[in-house]
């Protein structure tokens, strides 16, 4: 168990400037700078918590390749041992995470270490019941039946790999909310009406259950506006690293232009004592000139899809949550999600930014983890959605139809 109060790193965060010539040598001196070793003893097994936003690439939204590459390459010249290292994606029955790993060049960076996976939704993964060391804020009042963990967690040691972006739901999503997917099971959409607390008490768990916890940040893209999709991507050239992963959200949130404090995650995680979120209070390691930095984003945007998800959960739909949300019959929200994104706005609208970084540096530096695997297969079709409008015209001219040869019958 990780004392909140007393672990090494706690309220200091590192920051550094990198480009891509030098960014595998740049994770390996902010990991140095951190002392993480500290915080990751080498007798456990370290799980590397990828960040899959989306099993499609775009810039900012998941864990980059060169990212998962630094990391891995520091960690094994530092002695960690291969066998002992394990990439974990989401519980997620709505995406494809293999899928996902290959698209954004996760899984070659893997293959290339000999490293293996975890997919925490896998059959063969074991959950246990959770039982919390200290009072929870509102998780068990949303898993009445008892909080469920993956068994492979325990006792291990985690090291998250968030971006930086801008969040729809929590106006921010760096390392605390990189936990919520891994962690939690399917019930977990229930919280999404109090996100903030809930994923206080997923740190929590984490210090209760991990023997350390460690993030590593890469703002080399980073995303302005309604994330962690729906983005404008920028070049930033910015890597952050921290044992505390409330600290390293803040000073995250401070240089996209976001008040830590006006974030209620991070306020609550400060108030509550498991790490730092007042930025008087953090401790900057490396760059400081960096870190003073205001890139004014966006960052209280809504999509159709968050804007109508923030209507079931709180607003003038929350009556129907129920059947909406939680009913396997009837999973209208990940079928609305899918149609918007990936028919909707990555054919649309994404893919012309997508395309615009890759001619970037940092875009020519993925295409170098692609090994002529192709680019997003599939996703650039528009023909999904334009079927499914000549579907709908099809269908409300036939209903009109109907209606008015029911009329003429009636007259006749």
């Amino acid at each position: 168990m990780i004392d909140a109060k007393n672990f090494p790193g706690r309220g200091q965060v590192a920051i550094l400037r990198t480009r891509p010539e030098t960014v595998l040598d740049d994770y390996y001196k902010l990991l140095r700078l951190c002392e993480y070793e500290e915080n990751l003893p080498k007798a456990n097994d370290t799980l590397l918590k990828i960040n899959l936003s989306w099993h499609i690439w775009y810039p900012a939204s998941s864990t980059a390749p060169w990212q998962l590459d630094g990391v891995i390459r520091a960690l094994l010249r530092d002695g960690y041992a291969r066998t002992q290292l394990a990439a974990v994606y989401d519980n997620n029955t709505a995406m494809d995470d293999a899928e996902g790993a290959r698209n954004n060049r996760l899984k070659l960076v893997q293959d290339h270490y000999g490293i293996r996976d975890l997919f925490p939704s896998d059959t063969s993964i074991e959950w246990v019941e959770y039982q919390p060391k200290q009072p929870l804020a509102i998780l068990d009042q949303f898993f009445t039946d008892g909080i469920f963990i993956p068994k492979a967690f325990i006792g291990k040691n985690i090291l998250h790999l968030p971006t930086m972006k801008t969040d729809a739901s929590v106006l921010v999503a760096g390392a605390m909310k990189n936990a919520f997917g891994g962690l939690l099971d399917e019930k977990r959409s229930r919280t999404r009406a109090n996100l903030h607390d809930a994923l206080v008490d997923v740190l929590q768990i984490q210090q209760d259950i991990h023997s350390g916890i460690f993030c590593v940040m890469d703002g080399t893209f980073a995303g302005e506006g309604a994330g962690p999709r729906t983005m404008r991507p920028y070049v930033k050239n910015t890597l952050l690293a921290s044992s505390d992963p409330v600290a390293l959200d803040a000073v995250a949130a401070q240089l996209m232009g976001v008040d830590p404090l006006r974030v209620r995650f991070i306020r609550h995680a400060h108030e509550r004592g498991v790490g730092v979120g007042n930025p008087r209070e953090i401790q900057i390691l490396g760059d400081a000139r960096l870190a003073q930095e205001n890139w004014q984003f966006e960052h209280e945007q809504d999509t159709l899809a968050s804007w109508g998800q923030k209507q079931i959960y709180q607003g003038a739909f929350k009556s129907l949550k129920e059947p909406l949300v939680d009913s396997p019959r009837l999973p209208l929200t990940a079928a609305t999600a899918e149609v918007y994104f990936n028919w909707y706005w990555y054919p649309f609208v994404g893919a012309k930014r997508a395309e615009m970084m890759l001619n970037t540096a940092w875009g020519q530096k993925f295409l170098q983890y692609s090994e002529g695997l192709p680019f997003n297969p599939g996703a650039s079709d528009k023909t999904r959605l334009t079927l499914l409008a000549a579907a709908g015209v099809a269908a409300v001219a036939a209903l009109g139809l109907g209606a008015y040869y029911a009329s003429r019958r009636k007259k006749s």
